[in-house]
């Protein structure tokens, strides 16, 4: 392939546009806050996974809570009315024995689900302690989130603004180049990711391969306009005053 070796100077120009571009790409893929978000998410998920355990066994509790306050009311109710029944003077002495023994019975049931109802609220108030615990975390990672997330549209924003700069660079430069070559340019770019380099002191600029003396030589002994690629990478080889032949 032949082309004007004016016209081959200017492929480094667009080299180095297309390595901004490929660095601007790669710097978008792997911006830490990224990973910051993804890591940040997913202990967000495990809080409010964790919250949400923890509301549900609270609210597990209140309705044991309210249940055992319903059933502590019902034995007062019945002390209540054995009571009233044992000061109206309406029983015999026999019936008075049976009442007496069960408000003792009675008497007994209640401490003993007042006792209970105690260790619920206890273990209501542990577990409000843990939600509200909770709670701020969730709100700590969802917010550690939120700004991860603002950092990295921020650099979203600076990288599309390289971006297209660096294209508008590039399609300029398009209409410089012969149709060939640019097609063996961007064909090599495609699986190499270097579709040009300067050959500088016989090192090949895109895989820094050394050429080897044979190589030189038929380097040297090349019309000026011969497209000249390296045989490692692929690349096409731009021949300036710096390249040592």
């Amino acid at each position: 392939m032949k082309a004007e070796p004016a016209v081959q100077r200017q492929l480094l120009e667009l080299a180095k546009v297309d390595a901004e571009l490929s660095r601007t790409a790669h710097r978008r893929r792997t911006l830490p806050e990224l990973a910051e978000i993804d890591a940040g998410e997913k202990t967000a998920r495990e809080r409010r996974d964790a919250l949400v355990s923890v509301e549900t066994a609270a609210s597990d509790l209140d309705r044991e809570i309210a249940r055992q306050e319903k059933e502590i009311e019902s034995v007062r109710a019945r002390e209540d009315r054995d009571r009233k029944l044992l000061a109206s003077g309406s029983v015999n002495s026999k019936q008075m024995t049976d009442i007496e023994h069960e408000l003792q019975t009675l008497q007994r049931r209640q401490s003993a689900l007042e006792d209970d109802l105690l260790e619920l609220m206890e273990q209501r108030e542990a577990l409000g302690m843990d939600a509200q615990r909770t709670g701020a975390e969730v709100d700590k990672a969802e917010a550690e989130v939120a700004a991860a997330i603002a950092r990295r549209d921020e650099a979203f924003k600076d990288l599309d603004t390289t971006r297209a700069r660096r294209d508008e660079d590039r399609a300029k430069l398009l209409p410089r180049f012969p149709e060939p070559l640019l097609k063996l340019y961007e064909r090599v770019r495609e699986h190499k990711g270097i579709g040009a380099a300067l050959l500088r002191a016989r090192r090949c600029g895109a895989c820094q391969l050394e050429l080897d003396r044979n190589t030189v030589n038929e380097i040297k002994a090349a019309p000026e306009d011969d497209v000249i690629q390296c045989e490692n990478c692929g690349a096409i080889l731009v021949r300036t005053m710096e390249s040592g032949l």
